[in-house]
């Protein structure tokens, strides 16, 4: 009997990848989405709650700023033993969420270090934040994404290096630098899959790899005139890595 999934943002660009990413795998995928159209090929729900009633899986690609609130919403409405997964970007309050759970659901916290042009998984990062039972997390993740590479880090951690690496807190115009440059856009997915690279060397605790591939891609992004400020500001928060 073929497991099941619903995809709750099904409609949007990462929602899209991964119905059609479980569909492959041979999954029954139901989709939800109230703002965008799902893809005609998986069933589409008419609810939220009629989404997750009964599915083995649940996966939320929806804004950060719900997730919390959708989390808290469907988990006692799921079936025993079904698994609730998150893949925001931003870990704090969705892990939060996440941990006060019904025990019936297990929760799966994961940031795939990839963007909706990842033909698969080959060679790409899948960031793991453990909430109750780590090891069994992980298990499950790696089943149901073989292919990834796993890097397992708490929710602050993550939060804190995501937001050295990509200078979100302190360095806003080195996003606005990235985003402008038509060379960046090209090669959007590239770049999104190098930091997942990066938060796997923060991990590991090699500052100098980042460092190093901060120096290497200066002059890729140099389009700016605000370049020169972004990059010593970005240095100088990913050195704290090491202290």
């Amino acid at each position: 009997m073929a497991k099941t999934i619903a995809i709750i943002g099904a409609g949007g660009a990462m929602g899209k990848w991964f119905s059609e990413y479980f569909s492959k795998k041979g999954f029954e995928v139901t989709g939800f989405d109230n703002t965008n159209p799902v893809a005609k090929n998986i069933k589409k729900a008419q609810s939220l709650i009629s989404a997750i009633l009964n599915v083995d899986y649940v996966l939320l690609s929806t804004p950060t700023k719900k997730t919390p609130e959708i989390i808290r919403l469907i988990a006692k409405e799921m079936k025993r033993e079904s698994y609730l997964i998150d893949i925001t970007s931003q870990k704090s309050k969705t892990a939060t969420a996440l941990g006060k759970i019904p025990a019936k659901v297990s929760p799966i916290c994961i940031h795939p270090m990839f963007g909706p042009g990842a033909k698969n998984l080959k060679n790409h990062n899948i960031v793991l934040v453990p909430i109750k039972d780590g090891k069994k997390e992980l298990n499950v993740a790696k089943t149901l994404f073989p292919d990834g590479n796993f890097v397992t880090i708490d929710s602050t951690e993550h939060d804190k290096k995501i937001a050295m690496i990509l200078g979100m807190t302190e360095s806003p115009e080195l996003i606005e630098t990235i985003i402008s440059n038509p060379e960046i856009r090209k090669v959007a997915e590239e770049f999104w899959k190098d930091v997942g690279r990066l938060l796997a060397s923060a991990q590991e605790g090699k500052g100098e790899e980042i460092i190093d591939y901060i120096n290497t891609n200066k002059e890729k992004i140099s389009q700016n005139v605000d370049l020169e400020k972004s990059y010593k500001k970005l240095t100088k928060m990913v050195n704290t890595i090491d202290k």
